[in-house]
């Protein structure tokens, strides 16, 4: 769905209604408004502010290689939780392969997300301007956003639905980001990747899949690629097993003994992770500042990696690439790059040293993925909400501080009810919700509550 710069007005039999803003028209905010939309009864009106030119698709689903795949399966890939097979009906629609057990590309799951608010759009109630939020303030009754071409919009709600921070680009060129377009590397020289994870994968399956010659090498903390996907039937795991307020080596020790007892029963580990997902939220939420940064130092670089699974057919060529010495893992830090004449040298420290070494290269594309500290990579909506004390970043910076209920909390310690946030802007609150299935949940349950609380 294309997002018009100057929309038209809503029609006055839609204005009255209570107002949502939502600011960010990617994977969250889509989510958020077609729950919002989706009864035509509910009796609300949306505003998406979106700076791209199309809704849904945002840093993960905007990419055009048909290589770069799904990290779910599409079974549980649907928009809405009570239609589990929504998104399998617009896969057949389209006349491609609607295989449950499958893994779309993430351009085509982008082009479900960008048709997603078409149909609920015909009766007026939705309305999409193309512009950058640069703040949010408060009126008597409402919350407002200050756009950069001088409008301001009022609304009943507004709903940050950022997604993920994008770092600057390296001012001086010598580290490429992961979504930065660039013509490809010379063919025979070698990549070096930083970071491990699912980012990485993509940027060595276009190289590999493009024919290149030159060696690649991913160069992250631990070293670890993460595990690959296989069918499993997830454990079923009571409220009542979980070891909420546990300390960290506890709770990981608990979930090895799940492992051991999903491969007693014919499965595998995955089974034993797949089936704690809906009581992650709760087990975080349970966990103080200490012990999550415990979790955070220790164990979740092995989550992530477990948690987090390649599709077989993106695991494929990278493990033939590593078998075959054309791909390296290093375990250890980044450093920096630095270009001597026409050399360009990564630096790093191999873990468990103090030795710096350098690693010529023909280039270097940072793919660590996800930016925690939201003052240091602040889109200017935040870098406001935070300098007004309107908002504050939560004990370990991971994000903004956000309420059990989504409530942005300000610098007072206070939940602003007018101010909510979705998906990965509420990460320090929820952490596992970055997946759709989690968004989607999320979504779900925000749009019940506002609906509640502005319809009479």
């Amino acid at each position: 769905m294309k997002i018009e710069t100057f929309p038209p007005a809503p029609a006055p039999r839609i204005a009255h209604l209570p107002h949502v803003l939502i600011i960010g028209g990617g994977a969250s905010g889509v989510l958020l408004a077609a729950h919002l939309l989706r009864d035509p009864g509910a009796g609300l009106r949306v505003t998406v502010i979106e700076g791209r030119h199309m809704l849904g698709c945002g840093i993960a689903y905007s990419t055009a290689d048909p290589g770069h795949l799904l990290n779910t399966r599409a079974g549980n890939m649907s928009a809405f939780p009570d239609d589990p097979s929504h998104f399998l009906r617009w896969l057949a629609a389209r006349g491609e392969a609607a295989d449950p057990t499958g893994f779309v590309s993430r351009g085509t799951y982008g082009a479900y997300m960008t048709e997603l608010l078409a149909p609920l759009s015909a009766d007026g109630r939705l309305h999409c301007i193309r512009a950058t939020c640069l703040d949010l303030t408060h009126t008597a009754r409402e919350v407002a956003a200050h756009l950069d071409d001088g409008r301001v919009i009022p609304a009943d709600r507004a709903v940050l639905a950022t997604g993920h921070a994008v770092p600057e680009p390296d001012p001086e060129g010598l580290v490429l980001g992961a979504w930065q377009a660039a013509p490809p590397p010379p063919p025979a020289g070698r990549v070096v990747i930083i970071g491990s994870g699912l980012s990485m994968v993509d940027q060595a399956v276009t190289l590999l899949n493009a024919g290149h010659r030159g060696e690649i090498v991913a160069i992250s903390r631990r070293g670890q690629l993460p595990r690959v996907h296989a069918p499993g039937t997830p454990l079923e795991i009571s409220r009542a097993e979980v070891p909420l307020g546990a300390p960290v080596s506890f709770v990981m020790s608990w979930l090895r003994g799940l492992a051991a007892r999903a491969e007693a029963q014919g499965g595998t580990w995955r089974d034993a992770v797949d089936g704690l997902r809906p009581h992650l939220t709760a087990l975080w939420r349970a966990m103080d500042a200490a012990e999550r940064a415990r979790f955070l130092r220790h164990a979740a670089p092995w989550w992530e990696v477990h948690r987090h699974r390649l599709p077989p057919e993106s695991a494929a060529p990278i493990h033939a690439a590593i078998r075959a010495g054309r791909m390296r893992l290093l375990s250890g830090s980044f450093l920096g790059a630095r270009r001597e004449g026409a050399i360009l040298t990564a630096d790093w420290r191999p873990r468990g040293t103090a030795r710096t070494l350098g690693l010529e290269a023909a280039r270097i594309i940072d793919c660590r993925g996800i930016r925690r500290d939201p003052a240091e990579n602040a889109t200017p909506l935040i870098a406001a909400l935070l300098a007004r004390g309107a908002a504050r970043i939560d004990p370990l910076r991971l994000g903004l501080d956000i309420a059990p209920d989504c409530a942005l909390i300000d610098a007072s310690g206070h939940p602003d009810p007018t101010i909510r946030a979705i998906g990965p802007a509420s990460r320090a609150a929820f952490w596992e919700i970055t997946a759709i299935p989690d968004i989607r949940q999320q979504a779900k349950m925000l749009a019940e509550e506002l609906a509640a609380r502005l319809v009479e």
